[in-house]
């Protein structure tokens, strides 16, 4: 197994920064831009993820986003922008730590230790999810009301995870919208009312007065377990 995916479009930087790390025992793999960084990720689990902003594609908060629409692998961005709102999106994005460029390898690999260290502590959660009469089960990617298998599509499920997730809390249009669809998607506002329709169409069992995905007007929707 890899331990480390470095994905940096500066070859220079991202050699030296290799080079450092196999002296220290681990193993890498570098990717030039986020889209190859996405694709190797299909195939293959780091312990950890390297990451900078500025990239030739898709830039580095997308390419977190991207990555925390189904998985929880430690990411580590360094970069040149250091501003306080830079580092603030990375958190909020789901970074596990933020760095400013130039990079000190020595604190670089502690960081990475530690990093790995408190991820092995991380007790893992069950592939199964029970919410009232709903049963998803997340490795096989399938959804079952009271033992009837749902035929959810990718935006659906995505949507109902994220509800089940924050179960009970008022979940805002944009925040919902921005989780499932990207801030720098091309889709319209109005893509999350129709999915929210045909997610209720699929698990409420009257679609006009729904118990389990209900509308917070002016705001956003809740979802309840039932």
């Amino acid at each position: 197994m890899t331990d480390i995916l470095i994905v940096e479009d500066n070859i220079e930087l991202a050699e030296l920064i290799q080079a450092f790390l196999f002296r220290e025992g681990f193993s890498c793999y570098h990717a030039l831009s986020a889209e190859a960084g996405l694709n190797w990720l299909k195939e293959n689990k780091p312990q950890v993820i390297l990451l900078d902003i500025m990239l030739p594609d898709m830039d580095g908060f997308a390419f977190c986003q991207s990555v925390r629409h189904h998985s929880r692998l430690p990411i580590f961005i360094m970069s040149a922008r250091s501003t306080k709102t830079d580092q603030l999106m990375g958190f909020e994005l789901g970074a596990d730590d933020y760095m400013e460029k130039p990079i000190d390898p020595d604190i670089l690999c502690a960081k990475i230790r530690a990093l790995i260290a408190r991820q092995k502590q991380v007790p893992k959660q069950s592939a199964i999810i029970i919410s009232g009469a709903l049963t998803v089960d997340k490795e096989a990617r399938q959804v079952y009301l009271k033992d009837k298998r749902l035929e959810l599509n990718v935006k659906e499920y995505e949507l109902l995870i994220l509800f089940i997730e924050n179960a009970g809390k008022t979940l805002h249009k944009e925040y919902l919208f921005n989780q499932i669809w990207g801030m720098d998607s091309m889709s319209e506002n109005q893509t999350l009312t129709v999915h929210i329709k045909m997610l209720r169409s699929k698990i409420e069992e009257e679609t006009r007065q729904p118990k389990r995905i209900l509308t917070v007007w002016g705001i956003g929707y809740r979802y309840e377990e039932i």
